[in-house]
């Protein structure tokens, strides 16, 4: 008897009929999910509502779930199909990964990169690099705070967050791109104008604009004053830079930014803090798990030109 002779294959039984589901099915559940309606996901797809409905119908059967409550004309996930959504999310990145890596050989002549980003400064000019390097590469972007940057990473809805400063997450790889000194803002006629810099002694008992609980420049100006034992007045807590620029403008208080989001201005003059005591740092983010994408890495690379580009 010949060893080829000996092997028994397995056939295919209910254990394994069990775990199949078509990939159709779930693309048809996917795009009801993210269009919210039948309608619009059939014509996102191509394809009529009634084959879309009898595929999502399908899964259900199979599986005896209900995915979607219909309230007359409106859907919405049922406890099922919000823990399904996360784990479909995922199939339908890698499913997208993979076809690119064996449609394009490598060469990147097609495919949607999805980035998260907590403000538009960084994450602009690595997109405007990243599209002359691989123009046939689709870009999106996705404005959040940090909590949603992670949640997106997390269910596969972005491939890459920018962040603001350093988070020490579980499951994520961190990639340092940029760190820049805040700097100091304040009216045309304030008596700091004019200056360039100042100790940050010069800041005891000032009114001080503050951006929202959370924001890294907030924190890291917070963190210089505290360390040199400087006392500032808030003025006015602001959630935007361009409310926190017309404040300024105005004479209310002082402001603080990142160096590289700072925009000149008539009516305001910037400058440093003497030796720069405050920073900010970008850091680019994804799931550990993807640090080998190849649409991801192509990112990386260009992301890392542009660091060694500005050390230069």
């Amino acid at each position: 008897m010949t060893v080829a002779s000996s092997i028994q294959y397995a056939k295919p039984g209910p254990s394994i009929d069990r775990f199949y589901m078509s990939s159709s099915k779930l693309r048809a559940f996917l795009a009801v999910a993210q269009h919210g309606s039948f309608s619009a996901a059939a014509r996102a797809l191509g394809v009529t509502q009634p084959t879309l409905t009898t595929q999502v119908q399908g899964l259900e059967q199979q599986y005896r779930v209900e995915l979607f409550h219909r309230r007359g004309r409106r859907i919405e996930l049922s406890a099922v199909g919000q823990r399904l959504l996360p784990v479909v999310r995922q199939m339908s990145s890698l499913e997208t990964e993979a076809y690119n890596l064996l449609h394009d050989c490598g060469e990147l002549n097609s495919g949607h990169l999805k980035l998260g980003a907590v403000g538009p400064f960084h994450v602009t000019e690595m997109v405007d690099a990243y599209r002359q390097r691989y123009p046939r590469v689709e870009v999106s972007i996705r404005m959040g705070n940090s909590v949603e940057v992670f949640e997106d990473l997390e269910n596969y809805v972005i491939d890459v967050g920018v962040l603001a400063r350093f988070h020490d997450a579980a499951g994520f790889c961190a990639i340092p791109y940029a760190r820049h000194a805040v700097i100091l803002f304040v009216h045309h006629q304030h008596p700091f104008a004019g200056r360039g810099a100042i100790p940050i002694e010069l800041l005891q008992g000032q009114a001080m604009l503050q951006r929202e609980r959370g924001s890294s420049t907030r924190r890291a100006i917070e963190t210089a004053l505290a360390a040199a034992g400087v006392k500032t007045q808030t003025a006015m807590e602001i959630g935007s830079r361009e409310a926190l620029r017309e404040a300024v403008a105005r004479g209310i208080g002082i402001g603080a930014v990142s160096e590289a989001e700072f925009i000149p201005d008539p009516r305001i003059c910037a400058l440093r803090i003497e030796g720069d005591p405050a920073v900010t740092e970008t850091f680019l983010y994804c799931l550990a798990e993807r640090r080998e994408s190849l649409l991801l890495k192509s990112f990386f690379n260009v992301a890392a030109q542009i660091r060694e580009a500005v050390r230069s």
